[in-house]
């Protein structure tokens, strides 16, 4: 899997994980340990960091193969110096391919009348293909729960008497021709996939509580080039969506308004973007770099102004996502919280601008701190790649990897898919 010049405990995992995004690219190498406590997931030792500007990306799809390739390979090596090691094989995230959520029961008769392992598979395989139709390529697949013989309420219906069998299914999809630019970006770089792993859901792991999850919640990912969002119902993953629209819209906006770089709109926005309304806003004054001035000429604005030009982009994005889970109906089963995530959540005063707008509590969250994270890395815009290590420490048998002899032509894109067991959410 991995080479290295030092030596790790025997019953050690080297992992690694890496997430594209449309502003980033972040690999994190990380060893999991066997928990002292029965029944607890590994824990995580991070031994490698490494991220940098995305290039060839445009709201989360690759757009330039060779610019997208260079970044991801820089990201990989900053990880590998850092951790000493060479790796092989990683978690992806996956925001491309309009990713699509799907609804529905699965089921099958029980030869013999008790179920076993096979009626469970022929389900499974069942519900998969109906989840891949029309060309589409499934990500991610969980269950919310087994019926037997109609009757809901079985987490584990092996061994049971039944005629039929039916499983209530949550799935994933995107649009195959992205998924399979993504895939050649990371084999291009040496590397093979081990698991396809939704970032929405990757990033409300992160960003959630296994609490907040059970009881209901709605997790919104602000990043560079896409808003994406997963909701969650009695601890179980229900639906995703993705806005194509995020920070880099505020910061051409910003480049509009005040005839400035997109360099410089960037730097405006980190340094004095909030979405509150204080008095003192309109007399806190700052200068500015003018696009194309050559003299030395600088714009002034105020704190004030600023935020008139963020907030209609704001707004904007939290109505789109409001209506993609209006229009979906699952606004009722996820309960009134929503959680704030992502590199453009850091905006002052974001939470509550997004608790007005969509009338619910609100909270902006970060991972959790991670041993040997960095402090640099645990800010919301690392939420997807936190959340990859989340799964990778839950176990192996959380995630249904590629098997070795499955190439890219001919394996990944005509079998079942990438899945992640319901025990995780």
């Amino acid at each position: 899997m991995l080479s290295r010049d030092r030596t790790e405990a025997r019953d050690t995992e080297i992992v690694g994980l890496l997430d594209i995004g449309t502003s980033k690219i972040a690999c994190l190498i990380v060893a999991l340990e066997p928990s002292p406590v029965s029944g607890e997931g590994r824990r995580a030792r991070v031994l490698g960091v490494g991220h940098l500007r995305a290039r060839g990306l445009k709201g989360g799809v690759i757009t330039d193969l060779a610019e997208a390739e260079a970044a991801v390979r820089a990201a990989v090596a900053q990880a590998e110096r850092m951790a000493r090691l060479t790796i092989e094989d990683v978690y992806v995230s996956v925001s491309c391919g309009r990713l699509q959520s799907s609804n529905f029961a699965a089921t099958v008769d029980v030869a013999g009348g008790v179920v076993r392992d096979s009626d469970i598979e022929r389900l499974m395989t069942g519900a998969r293909s109906f989840a891949e139709r029309d060309g589409r390529t499934l990500i991610h697949l969980n269950r919310m729960g087994f019926r037997l013989d109609g009757v809901a309420g079985s987490n584990d219906p092996r061994g049971m008497a039944a005629e039929r069998l039916s499983a209530d299914l949550h799935t994933v999809a995107a649009d195959e021709a992205p998924v399979r630019n993504l895939l050649l970006v990371v084999e291009h770089c040496y590397l093979s996939v081990r698991a396809l792993v939704a970032a929405p859901y990757a990033s409300a792991i992160a960003a959630t509580s296994e609490e907040e999850r059970r009881l209901g919640v709605t997790c919104i990912d602000i990043g560079g080039g896409t808003a994406t969002v997963a909701a969650f119902a009695e601890g179980h993953f229900i639906h995703t969506a993705a806005v194509p629209m995020g920070g880099h819209h505020i910061t051409f906006d910003i480049a509009h308004a005040l005839q400035t770089p997109l360099a410089e709109a960037e730097r405006i926005k980190t340094l004095y973007g909030t979405l509150m309304g204080a008095q003192s806003d309109e007399h806190e004054v700052f200068s500015y770099a003018l696009a194309g001035e050559e003299d030395g000429t600088r714009g002034r604005t105020t704190k004030a102004h600023l935020a008139e030009i963020i907030r209609p982009r704001v707004a904007n994005i939290l109505g789109l996502v409001r209506e993609r889970l209006d229009q979906a109906g699952v606004t009722a089963y996820a309960g009134d919280r929503v959680v704030l995530t992502g590199g453009a959540s850091s905006l002052v005063g974001l939470g509550e601008f997004a608790a007005n707008t969509l009338r619910q509590p609100v909270r902006v969250a970060k991972p959790g701190q991670v041993h040997g994270l960095p402090q640099s890395v645990t800010s919301p815009a690392f939420s997807t790649v936190a959340g990859l290590l989340a799964i990778a420490s839950s176990g192996g048998e959380e995630v249904t990897g590629l098997r070795p002899h499955e190439t890219l032509e001919d394996g990944y894109f005509g079998r079942v898919g990438q899945w992640l067991k319901a025990g995780f959410g």
